[in-house]
């Protein structure tokens, strides 16, 4: 199965209008337009809409091979505010691509290039690939 036919089927992620825009075997990345849905009750783009951007991009990453991989430890620093009308952009690079354990670091940054976040992520890798639809 296509990792991007796979990031798709995550409708909670697409639901907050995250998209995978690129995936190869040593990067991902997932776009979104901060809305007036993503905004917190300070007016700035609530984290968790940021760290489900990050996810979807590492997400993408871990499961570029073929193997069924499940997240199981996130860090999450937050560095600057996104605003309304920003368009972010998260990309994953891996830290350790390793066969059970891997690991991948991800920089939401908006369209001036300023960084927003960075995620390191940590995933469980099963030895099944990804169920059909």
């Amino acid at each position: 199965m296509d990792v991007i036919e796979l990031m798709n089927r995550d409708k909670f992620a697409a639901n907050a209008g995250c998209k995978i825009t690129e995936v190869d075997a040593n990067h991902a990345v997932a776009e979104m337009t901060v809305t007036t849905d993503h905004l917190n009750g300070g007016g700035v783009c609530q984290g968790g809409a940021l760290f489900t951007l990050a996810d979807l991009a590492i997400a993408a990453l871990v499961n570029s091979g073929g193997k069924l991989t499940f997240g199981i430890s996130n860090t999450v620093i937050f560095a600057s505010s996104a605003q309304l009308g920003d368009h972010l952009r998260a990309e994953a690079v891996w830290v350790t691509d390793h066969p059970k354990i891997p690991s991948a670091e991800a920089r939401v940054t908006n369209q001036d290039g300023r960084l927003i976040c960075h995620i390191t992520g940590m995933g469980y890798r099963k030895i099944t690939t990804p169920p059909a639809k």
